[in-house]
């Protein structure tokens, strides 16, 4: 099955957790990933260690596209960045809003992605390919869904080329998002953001926080499997395949992985896809 894939890390903290990186890269790179994006921290919080994971990953020949978000940020400070990723070769972003870090009252010079976008555009013209967030089951913090849409418009207005989305397991939602979407004008590509399943318990707690929804009935499922944690990884990998193939059938550009610095899952479940 031919599908355009990216796949997502984190920068490591500790050189035990950027060697183990190294080698998920390797194997990862199999899959001829178009590319490898790098997150950032609440407020710039590892502004370095993305920047040398983004560097690496750019010295291997691969892709890469570090996460930049603006909240706690100023003109300066980005544009300090900007210019470096333009030095190193670095040609794709993905521009975010981000979360205020605990304890800092001031959000900086810009409070929303699309002032961000509108930013990097005006500084860089076509420099870079600039990918954006969408969340099909919406933004916890959003008024409405519909407050939500058009903020995701507005980041698309501003000059984003494409988006990715937050995980979900309910294709009705992804697929009644991008409708609605399209309804209001918006063509750029958006890319469906893939969660493999290593653990329930881990993946309910941070769905919980993010507001991803896991339906009735996977919840069930897993929790019956109580600390059964192959049978629980079985299961994972049949619904997160399954949610895949429905997806490319139906037309999605791509696949985003949210890999969490493994290589296992998200191979087993391209492999299943024949990638």
């Amino acid at each position: 099955m031919t599908f355009e894939l990216s796949v997502e890390f984190f920068p490591p903290q500790t050189a035990e957790g950027i060697e183990k990186l190294r080698l998920t890269q390797q194997r990862l790179a199999v899959l001829n990933p178009a590319f490898f994006s790098v997150t950032y921290g609440a407020g710039g919080s590892t502004r370095e260690r993305t920047l040398s994971t983004v560097s690496e990953i750019a010295g291997t020949g691969h892709v890469a596209a570090p996460h930049l978000s603006c909240i706690g940020s100023t003109e300066d400070s980005i544009r300090e960045l900007l210019a470096t990723f333009r030095a190193q070769g670095i040609r794709r972003i993905v521009a975010l809003r981000g979360d205020l870090p605990s304890g800092m009252a001031d959000p900086g010079e810009f409070r929303y992605a699309n002032e961000l976008v509108a930013f990097i555009r005006r500084e860089t013209g076509d420099a870079f390919h600039i990918d954006v967030a969408a969340y099909p089951e919406w933004h916890p913090q959003a008024k409405s869904p519909r407050d939500d849409l058009l903020n995701f418009k507005r980041k698309i207005d501003a000059g984003a080329d494409a988006a990715i989305t937050q995980y979900f397991y309910n294709i009705d939602a992804f697929e009644s998002f991008v409708a609605e979407a399209r309804a209001l004008g918006i063509t750029a590509p958006i890319i469906p953001g893939i969660m493999p399943i290593a653990s329930f318990s881990k993946l309910a707690r941070f769905s919980d926080a993010c507001g991803a929804e896991i339906p009735r009935w996977m919840r069930k499922k897993f929790e019956s499997y109580g600390d059964d944690a192959a049978s629980i990884q079985a299961l994972g990998l049949d619904i997160v395949t399954a949610l895949c193939q429905q997806l490319i059938e139906r037309g999605a550009p791509g696949l985003h992985f949210y890999s969490m610095n493994q290589a296992g899952l998200t191979l087993e479940i391209c492999r299943r896809l024949g990638r």
